[in-house]
């Protein structure tokens, strides 16, 4: 037989067992094609000078390369492990070493250039459709068209190149390190299986757990108000993601077997057959890939979490919007304000106006904070509050004596949070007003910049008003203290009367509510962009790399399959216990991702946007439905072997 017949026959096999690699490789090469493409795109010049897309994407391209490099090299390490009785008979009929490795040089160079020429054409096929989702994301005007690029196809080819150099020099050092009789033992040394649940392994599966609960609560403290130094915040910070990750790997090294082991000395022995294939075959197998699942699990909870507040961050756009800017258009000029109203009159579009003048007042909040000034290195619990009248806010009535507070800023908040009721002083330049703080409102009445650093509005009765704009200090003034709110009757004009403001220059401050809603959106959506596509890059090849270990425990449990059908345990039997052990081996990695995730996402959502829930589960579902592929992928290829067993 002619290496050439062996090299054909190897193929034919290697496509039918590994059918997933080459599925994960392509896909990979089209996806950084496809990226690549986007750099040289001329489509992308909108792009590039709004929201510098090219910088972005092309480290998102980087990154890229790495997970991929990284899966590739891990897939080809099992692969080349699988096949190590081959190459051990390959040397007993008398192939040397170096021709051995020829063959695999050869066999793997059609496999991998084969699937990088398939995956070139299909990321150049979809990047097209890959530019117009970046487009709805961002909102970028531009037209998308189907862009060929010489330099995106040297880059791709080059990168790949070198990623195959590095598999084939791992496996020249694999083959030339292995004697013919280590070869035949590399599989059973490889997976290490263990009888028997030591002592020590119970510990470590008590404190894995431990810490990762202690992460967690910790988490739910961070910025709640029990941490009130930088110094506290950080540490919190460290000992959060090193308790995690550790508990994390000490669960799967330990946890996990001791819990199964628990239940399986609960029932005194006496397992049914879909215990025996699913429960004590975690219980040794699992720990042996602890490194592994704790990489896939902190780099899945990594992505799911940036996604999750990325989509957070935008779909509260519109939210954060309205709470920086109350109005539809925001002005400090009057001449501004009354040049733009003229410009909607002559286009019909209806409009109404609110004038609201803001002034600056140090007020005495020791009463009414909630937290230790000294811990958080205040020298003085008087701050510079933004004051307004209760008559240019309508529908609020007060008496003389008290002071509403409204439009916190929900993370400052966390910080500095404020009592329901107390005592607040107004420090004019001469005298001071006493007044009663009766309660924090959530409405937002005036624009960002008139607030410092994102401190609640002041809202008094207009005689108290009156007496503090007699009594200011004019060196904490603002230049422009008038804020000239325009809002128009008819939310359908939005779009007209935004493009008629970007037409007009004004002399002071100008914004528009779309405008600054737009521009999160684009920021926010160039980030999910990149880490959707990222994340489901990660998402594709660790979900292959399970598979494949999934694959090995089902060549290697194939005996066993064998054994129980001699004794009478049907197919269905033995397809149920099958189906349990995939839902341990994918499920546990999946809600421990999920898990780490959410209280990740929890404990800081509110930097990014006004709505969790929503994006969050949207984020979290997608994520396990395509995640679940390949358990379902699993559980078909283990049927496969149940069925050639016997």
């Amino acid at each position: 037989m002619s290496i050439n017949t062996i090299i054909l026959r190897n193929l034919k096999k290697n496509l039918k067992h590994y059918y997933l690699y080459v599925f994960a490789l392509i896909f990979s090469v089209a996806l950084y094609f496809a990226f690549v493409t986007l750099q040289y795109d001329p489509s992308m010049t909108e792009a590039k000078g709004s929201i510098k897309g090219a910088a972005a994407i092309k480290t998102a391209s980087i990154l890229l390369v790495a997970i991929v490099s990284i899966f590739l090299l891990y897939a080809n390490t099992i692969f080349i492990k699988r096949r190590s009785k081959e190459i051990g008979l390959f040397q007993l009929i008398g192939m040397t070493k170096n021709e051995i490795f020829r063959l695999l040089s050869l066999e793997n160079l059609t496999l991998y250039f084969g699937s990088l020429v398939i995956g070139i054409f299909i990321g150049f096929s979809v990047s097209k459709l890959i530019l117009m989702v970046l487009f709805k994301l961002t909102g970028v005007e531009g037209v998308a068209s189907l862009h060929f690029s010489s330099e995106a196809l040297l880059q791709t080819v080059i990168v790949f190149t070198v990623i195959y150099v590095f598999i084939m020099l791992m496996n020249f050092v694999f083959i030339k390190r292995q004697t013919i009789l280590s070869l035949f033992r590399v599989v059973s040394v490889a997976e290490g299986k263990v009888k028997k649940l030591s002592i020590w392994e119970m510990i470590l599966g008590v404190l894995g757990l431990a810490l990762i609960i202690a992460g967690y609560y910790i988490s739910s403290l961070l910025f709640g108000g029990d941490f009130t130094s930088m110094n506290q915040l950080f540490m919190a910070m460290v000992f959060i993601l090193a308790s995690v990750i550790i508990g994390t790997y000490l669960f799967y090294k330990g946890s996990v077997s001791f819990v199964a082991s628990l239940i399986r000395n609960k029932k005194d022995g006496y397992l049914n057959v879909n215990e025996v294939l699913s429960l004590s075959s975690i219980m040794f197998r699992m720990k042996s890939s602890a490194l592994l699942l704790t990489i896939i699990t902190t780099v899945s909870a990594l992505a799911i979490g940036l996604l999750s507040l990325s989509y957070i961050s935008y779909y509260s756009a519109e939210k954060s919007a309205q709470d920086s800017l109350p109005s539809h258009f925001s002005f400090t000029s009057r001449e501004d304000a009354d040049k733009f109203a003229n410009r909607l009159e002559e286009n019909g579009l209806g409009y109404k106006e609110q004038r609201i003048e803001v002034l600056q007042v140090n007020a005495d909040m020791e009463d009414i904070l909630d937290v230790n000034l000294e811990e958080m290195n205040f020298d003085s619990p008087t701050m510079l509050l933004p004051v307004v009248s209760e008559k240019s806010i309508p529908g609020m009535e007060l008496s003389p004596k008290e002071t509403v507070l409204t439009g916190y800023n929900d993370a400052l908040q966390k910080f500095m949070t404020l009592k329901d009721s107390g005592k607040l002083d107004f420090k004019g330049k001469t005298n001071t007003i006493k007044q009663n703080y009766i309660g924090l409102y959530k409405d937002f009445v005036i624009p960002f910049y008139f607030t410092a650093g994102g401190l609640p509005v002041a809202i008094v009765d207009e005689k108290v008003y009156e007496e503090l704009k007699a009594d200011l200090d004019p060196e904490i003034q603002l230049e422009n203290s008038l804020f000239i709110g325009v809002d128009l009757k008819n939310e359908s004009d939005m779009v007209t009367a935004n493009a008629l403001f970007k037409e007009m220059e004004f002399s002071g401050r100008a914004d528009s509510q779309l405008e600054m809603s737009t521009s999160q959106k684009m920021n926010m959506g160039l980030v999910m962009f990149i880490v959707g596509f990222l994340g489901l890059t990660f998402l594709v090849t660790s979900g292959c790399i399970l598979y494949f270990k999934q694959m090995d425990q089902s060549e290697d449990e194939k005996p066993n399959y064998t054994i129980l059908r001699k004794l009478g345990f049907t197919q269905g039997d033995l397809l149920r216990g099958i189906r349990s052990k995939m839902a341990f081996n994918f499920g546990i990695p999946l809600v421990v991702g999920l898990l780490h995730s959410y209280f990740a996402v929890k404990s800081g959502w509110f930097f990014f946007g006004s709505e969790l829930w929503m994006p969050m589960i949207l984020v979290m579902v997608l994520y396990t439905v395509l995640y679940s592929i390949f358990g379902i992928l699993s559980v078909m290829y283990s049927k496969k072997v149940i069925k050639d067993a016997l």
